[in-house]
């Protein structure tokens, strides 16, 4: 995966002495782009995966609300929707890692990304001959999860191949701030397209935003090296090891615990809240689009400070003081039914301005030095089973919150949420992270 400078020879013979050779990175040996602008195989996949965060976003607005809207869907079926988007990491997570390893990543996605493209067009098909059901809509999210699992795996395990070490900070901030925007215009932008077209419609419009991302993931002129038949061992061995890896590093295994159970409880919190606020708040469609879009803001800024949280706190400190963070602004989304009509979107808007800054400062930390310590060769494994761990925990809690807000009603459920929001903090804030400042560069590095 990795590029090597050849070094220039000596030679007795030559009147004049060589260039030295660019330098390099002591961890990868690629010599180092100047500026990310500049790198054209990054510029590629930002592009590809900010235009594929837009559709995205899109089609998370709009399928619960036409599941609500023209399904008729109620809590529990809608708890079922979004833990249908998310099982396939429960599923398939840990072998796909092994298998994302064996095979070449820039493929992975661009091969996920046609098969989303048709499966969200088969929505507004089914709509316009009259046979759109909620069970369909159960299928295409399952499907889809499936290839967001391939996609992610491989996305996250490309990015060490196409950057040096010292620019994965940057690269993800970068990538952070393109799905922040989306998920700013997306909502805003789905919201605004409600008043004067169908949600089917909008969610056509998703499948080409998919298509656009496949076409620039195809610009990318990187090739990595493909692992050969030779080289592979069993593939329970392969997940494995990837496995053993997250759960016996010292710090790995606490943020992997942080962000399952804080993915828990957020999941259970989504699988609610568009009817939340349509129904139990009577806030409008566009009013909700306005809600998830100023939130989503906060995850602009998120990204946009992450370089100088870090500076300050440290990288160690940042990941607790940031999963802290986002408890507050959890509990501005019950405490908004409490307050007058005028007040609720403010409230609505501040708890996730303040969550999403929160949420994405942490994750731009956490997975670049997740990314910076895992060997090479374990990229893709190591991804596998982090998102295994963290994301299989997500269709739980999408039934849970279904459940639950059938059961005891949305609105104790939501103050339940955000109790659960704290104790999800405790593995990061009550580990060596909280008095760390800098981060180990390598696997090998003791941990004080």
């Amino acid at each position: 995966m990795l590029s090597k400078n050849r070094p220039v020879p000596d030679s007795a013979n030559q009147p004049k002495a060589q260039p030295l050779p660019p330098p390099t990175d002591s961890a990868t040996g690629k010599t180092p782009s100047p500026r990310l602008w500049r790198h054209h195989d990054f510029r590629a996949l930002w592009v590809g995966d900010t235009i594929s965060q837009v559709g995205t976003q899109l089609s998370v607005f709009v399928l619960p609300v036409l599941a609500i809207q023209t399904l008729g869907a109620q809590e529990a079926q809608l708890g079922m929707l979004t833990a249908c988007e998310t099982a396939a990491f429960l599923l398939v997570g840990l072998p796909a890692g092994a298998w994302v390893d064996r095979w070449r990543k820039r493929r992975v996605l661009i091969v996920n990304d046609l098969l989303r493209a048709v499966l969200f067009a088969s929505v507004p098909v089914a709509w316009w001959f009259d046979v759109l059901s909620l069970a369909q809509l159960f299928v295409v999210a399952a499907l889809v999860g499936v290839c967001t699992v391939f996609f992610e795996v491989a996305y996250q395990s490309y990015l060490p191949h196409l950057l040096d070490s010292d620019q994965l900070v940057p690269g993800n901030a970068r990538l952070q701030a393109s799905q922040s925007v989306a998920q700013a215009a997306g909502p805003a932008v789905a919201g605004g397209l409600l008043r004067y077209a169908s949600a089917p419609l909008i969610i056509f419009l998703n499948a080409l935003s998919f298509l656009g991302s496949a076409v620039f993931l195809a610009r990318i002129r990187s090739c990595e090296e493909r692992q050969t038949r030779s080289g592979r061992r069993r593939l329970r061995t392969e997940v494995a090891e990837g496995l053993r890896f997250v759960l016996t590093h010292p710090l790995l295994r606490r943020i992997t615990a942080c962000t399952s159970l804080n993915n828990f409880f957020a999941s259970a919190s989504s699988a609610l809240f568009a009817l939340y606020l349509l129904r139990d708040l009577d806030l409008s469609t566009s009013t909700l689009g306005l809600v998830y879009s100023a939130s989503a803001v906060g995850g602009i800024a998120g990204a946009a400070l992450s370089g100088r949280v870090t500076r300050l706190l440290g990288e160690g400190r940042a990941i607790p003081v940031a999963a802290l963070l986002s408890v507050p602004g959890s509990a501005l989304t019950p405490l908004a039914a409490h307050v007058t009509a005028t007040w609720r979107p403010l409230l609505l808007i501040a708890g996730g301005f303040l969550s999403f800054a929160a949420v994405i400062i942490y994750n731009i930390t956490q997975v670049s030095y997740r990314q910076r310590v895992t060997p090479p060769d374990l990229l893709g494994r190591m991804n596998a089973s982090v998102r295994f761990l963290v994301w299989g925990t997500q269709p739980l809690g999408a039934l849970a919150g279904g459940a639950l807000g059938a059961t005891l009603g949305i609105l104790p459920t939501m103050w339940l949420i955000t109790a659960g929001g704290f104790v999800a903090a405790l593995p990061v804030v009550l580990s060596p992270l909280s008095r760390m400042r800098d981060l180990p560069r390598t696997d090998s590095e003791p941990i004080h």
